[in-house]
């Protein structure tokens, strides 16, 4: 199978979705000729012109809202905000239009709208450019969430998206964008609300996101040497998520660590954690549940205070060994 990168997977799901319904169409600021912020819609412009490749002013309410107007009368439009961070000036045409429209209107009217946008930390670019925002639209009924962490899950998660009649915030981790991952040129679907066992084992269940889930895998093999079996699951929707494999994992490994990159206070693994503990998983636990999750600062400038504010592979790799070398039970 061949091997291509995040980004150019998800340039591939646009284009071909573009392809295949012309109602589809991209809007956001220089996504035209500069090909995007990080060079996702490259060359798009040149193939489907300004009409479906919109750059759009430097106003992110007024587009996300004249997407959300165009979703309504048919369209399925797709909005690149330029950092995830960004997403706050598009709260309210996202949590109260888009998100309550459908039922506002008994279902007269549908939202087929996607809002993709670059988070996270890693880059240099500090507290206002590097948040991860999963959590931020995590309360809002009627938004599903999506955070792939590979090639193939971006491509087939986001052509899915594209195709479900509901908004979806569709959220891609910077450092993500140059992994290389086999993606097949044949058209395929991942599904939304599907959750996916990684990589299989029996001493502990760690369930991460979006680049939680590459540091989740590395923690494991390094794990792996010290005989430590560790299961690694990735939610891939966190909303509405597939809570069951998560739970018959659990009852098979008696462990649980939840990791993600938003802060630990407020931050998705507090749901993922509750719902353990509301499942019939909970009568399986030897230990207690952990978590790891980003510290309560903003994301420092400097690399290695950057670095020091969100979980790395040695932070899951000394929590997983603590977790199942204690006998709690005793």
């Amino acid at each position: 199978m061949r091997v291509i990168t995040y980004k150019e997977a998800i340039r591939e799901a646009i284009r071909e979705k573009m392809i295949e319904d012309e109602r589809v169409f991209i809007i956001g600021e220089d996504i035209g000729v500069y090909g995007g912020a990080f060079g996702v819609t490259m060359g798009l412009i040149d193939e489907f012109g300004p009409k479906r490749v919109v750059d759009a002013p430097m106003s992110e309410a007024s587009f996300t809202g004249l997407a959300i107007g165009a979703s309504i009368l048919g369209l399925r439009p797709t909005v690149e905000i330029m950092f995830a961070d960004f997403l706050t000036f598009t709260a309210d045409q996202i949590i109260n239009q888009a998100a309550k429209l459908r039922f506002m209107t008994g279902g007269q009217v549908k939202i087929p709208l996607v809002v993709r946008s670059p988070q996270g930390s890693g880059t240099g670019a500090a507290s206002q450019h590097s948040q991860n925002t999963e959590a931020w639209f995590f309360n809002i009924p009627g938004l599903k969430i999506v955070v792939p962490s590979n090639p193939y899950d971006a491509k087939g998660l986001l052509k899915s998206s594209i195709e479900d009649n509901n908004p979806v915030i569709f959220l891609e981790h910077k450092l993500l964008y140059s992994l290389k991952g086999e993606v097949p040129e044949e058209d395929y679907r991942v599904p939304l609300s599907k959750t996916k066992i990684v990589k299989e084992g029996s001493d502990i269940t760690v369930v991460s996101t979006s680049i939680m889930v590459q540091r989740a895998i590395q923690a494991s093999e390094i794990l792996e040497r010290e005989g430590i079996s560790v299961e690694v699951i990735d939610p891939r929707t966190i909303k509405p998520m597939d809570m069951e494999p998560i739970i018959e994992s659990v009852k098979k490994t008696h462990r649980l660590l939840v990791v993600y990159e938003g802060c630990l206070t407020g931050g998705i693994g507090g749901e993922i954690v509750s719902r353990i503990v509301e499942s019939p998983a909970f009568l399986y636990l030897d230990a207690p549940i952990m978590r790891i999750g980003g510290k309560d600062i903003p994301i420092p400038y400097n690399r290695n205070l950057e670095k020091l504010s969100v979980p790395q592979v040695e932070d899951i790799v000394k929590k997983v060994r603590e977790i199942v070398s204690e006998d709690w039970y005793a």
